[in-house]
This record gives C-alpha cells, structure tokens and sequence, in this order.
C-alpha cells in the first residue's frame, strides 16, 4: 500500500490573514475556497503537490454537528474553545481507502469513515475527495488522516499549475521537506508508526535548535519528523503548552538558513 504526504493542516481563526505574513516572507498563498457542509474555510500554499492549508471556522453551528469528521471535532475544540491556533493535523494521500479502513480495523483502532468531502473554490469549481479518521481507543499515538481524491494526482497537479499555484513562491522553487511533530515518546511513537503503515525510518540525530532526539521517516513527497524533547527549548515548550503536535515546518532550497516562530508555529528555511 503506497503512501504519500498530502498536506498539513493549520488551524487559523482568520485563514485570510496568513496571507501577508507568508508573503512577506517570501511564500505564495492564496484564499482556498468554502466546506459549506462543514462550516469550515481556508487559504493554501503549495510545494508542489505537498501543501499546507490554514483551516478556520466560517459557521460553528454548523461545524459543531460533524462529530465523525474528527478533523472538524478537533478545529471546534482548539479553535472555538480554546482559541489555540497553530499546525494541528497531517493529511496522508491513499489511492486505497477502502482496503486502509479494513487494515485498521483488524489493528484495533477505532475508524471513522471514509468520508466524502468537497470545497467550492471562488471560480465555483467543487474539488471532491474521501476522508479517514484512525484513531488509538486509548489516545496513545496521535495518528494522521488519510485521503483519497476524486481526480489522479497527474490530473491535481496540472489543474494546480494552470492557476499559478506552484512555482509562485517569490524565493524561487522551496520545497516542503518535512514536517516535525513534538511527541513524549520518540520510540513509542515510531514503533506505532512503523507496525500501522510499514513506514521508513532514517537514523536518530540531535536537532540543537529545537533541542529535542529526531528523526526522520520517510514518505513520498514530504517526510515527517519526529522529536521528543531533552531540555528548554522550542520542542519542550510546543509539549507543554498544547501536548503532542505536529509544530515544525522544515522548507529547503530558500537560499537563506533561518528558524522563527510564525502564526503559531516553528518554521525552519534551508
């Protein structure tokens, strides 16, 4: 079973307003479109195929009755809750949804789905996709969702470049090389990892900017890393303040080396 890194989600009050700083920046985002069954709107910004999406609340009374979309139960207790903004959720791409729902059952995890979806862009044009939501009985291991789209990824991807969304960036060509999560168990987390979706995994290094143990497993697209933090420092703070998360978006070929804290999260340039 083949998979790929689709996207991370951001939950953001206003998606709108992370428009100006990613552009000041250098980064390219534009407004997404409206999930009107769903009550739930964003921007994008795209590495390719590899994207992040600022997520908001456009009608809570709405979003507030989607209790299988774990993905809007989680936007609705951090965001309208909460008010906790910042990186929250990783989308991975599956052409085999079905089979993944039946795997995942037979592990023992509780699954909801798949689901269908759709976002109507500002041109009118609805996007459809399918949605599935594993989740541990007891929470261990915050896991990913996965998603299936409507249409392959050669038709996404030239639909994507004909309106101008890749190669935009005024840095040049960024690429999304990972994406960290903060975790209290690395060795917990990756044995998890690797048992539920057969995952690479590189070797364990020091990341002295986070201060935290990482590493790396390998996925088509955009890999994720993972850290447990060893001392003060940004990994340490993320854990404390909103437990665990994915936190760190890693961009190389930016021709500059630069970490910062942006809308809520860490952001590294390579």
């Amino acid at each position: 079973m083949d998979f790929f890194f689709d996207h991370l989600v951001w939950f953001f009050t206003k998606p709108e307003k992370a428009i100006l700083p990613l552009k000041q920046k250098g980064i390219h985002v534009v407004k997404g479109g409206r999930h009107e069954s769903w009550g739930t709107y964003n921007t994008l910004t795209y590495f390719g195929l590899s994207y992040i999406e600022f997520l908001g609340i456009e009608n809570l009374s709405i979003a507030e009755k989607h209790s299988e979309n774990r993905l809007i139960t989680q936007i609705v207790e951090q965001l309208a809750k909460e008010s906790r903004e910042g990186p929250a959720k990783v989308a991975i791409r599956t052409n085999q949804i079905e089979e993944l729902a039946v795997k995942l059952k037979a592990e023992g995890l509780t699954v909801y789905g798949p689901l269908t979806g759709e976002r109507v862009r500002d041109d009118g044009h609805v996007i459809r996709w399918s949605l599935l939501f594993p989740e541990h009985k007891e929470k261990k291991v915050s896991l990913p969702f996965f998603i299936e789209w409507e249409k392959s990824d050669e038709q996404r991807y030239s639909e994507i470049d004909d309106q101008g969304l890749i190669g935009s960036h005024i840095l040049g060509q960024p690429k999304l090389e990972s994406v960290g999560f903060v975790v209290n168990n690395l060795d917990e987390t990756l044995e998890t990892w690797k048992k539920l979706f057969g995952l690479k995994q590189g070797e364990e290094y020091l990341d002295t900017e986070i201060n935290a143990r990482c590493r790396i497993v390998k996925l088509n697209g955009t890999n994720l890393l993972f850290c447990t933090p060893i001392g003060d420092g940004p990994a340490a703070k993320v854990i404390k303040e909103k437990g665990e998360t994915p936190f760190l978006v890693n961009l190389t070929d930016m021709n500059q080396s630069h970490f910062f804290e942006m809308l809520d999260g860490y952001w590294r340039f390579q």
